[in-house]
């Protein structure tokens, strides 16, 4: 079994995937969606956050073997990207999605070295705006980010377009089609399904109006 569709068993496992196609959960931003994913619930299980430790850690080295400094996205980012950073024996810093409005208004949090090549670490890709936006900030502050990665992946294709137009690469344990043939597989979603979770990976926003 390969790692994404190992990792996407491990999640539905601890219940940080949820697919209901026919309950459909409402994100943020309105969106509704079939796929639910929480991937704070790791930190509570030893044995899966392990794994996500070692595997970060190692498609670091295999990816991006110059990295740095490790960065991670707030606030589901930072946990991960600190346990592997303490793995690689790697700097690490967190990003804000924007500069704190007291003190010294930091929107990076530890030190960062102007021309550091920095790895990105975030916990879930969809639409890539908020990772990107991270990427922006640490650009800004003289970073070289050369690259990201992230533990699951919607696989929206707007954000593949934006991680292309941003010139980051883009690396996850897992994603989308690994979870939906994985869900098949152990029967949580029934064949008829299968169409209506496509449909939903390729238009998020007008799925379920």
């Amino acid at each position: 079994m390969s790692t994404a569709s190992l990792f996407a068993e491990k999640l539905l496992h601890i219940k940080a995937l949820k697919i209901m196609p026919d309950q459909p959960f409402t994100w943020a931003s309105g969106w509704k969606s079939p796929v639910y994913c929480d991937n704070r619930k790791i930190l509570s299980y030893p044995h899966v956050r392990d794994y996500v430790k070692s595997e970060l850690a190692n498609t670091i080295m295999e990816h991006f073997p110059d990295a740095e400094a490790l960065a991670g996205v707030a606030t589901a980012g930072i946990p991960h990207g600190a346990l592997a950073a303490d793995l690689l024996r790697l700097p690490f810093v967190y990003v804000r999605s924007k500069p704190k409005e007291h003190g010294l208004s930091n929107q990076i949090e530890g030190v960062l070295t102007a021309g550091q090549k920095v790895v990105v670490i975030e916990d879930l890709v969809s639409t890539g705006m908020s990772s990107l936006e991270a990427v922006e900030a640490l650009r800004h502050a003289g970073a070289e980010v050369i690259g990201m990665c992230a533990l699951f992946t919607y696989g929206f294709p707007q954000a593949a377009e934006a991680f292309e137009k941003a010139g980051v690469k883009l690396i996850t344990l897992s994603n989308y089609n690994a979870l939906i043939e994985v869900a098949e597989t152990q029967g949580i979603v029934q064949a008829a399904d299968l169409d209506k979770l496509a449909q939903w990976r390729l238009s998020p926003a007008a799925w379920g109006r």
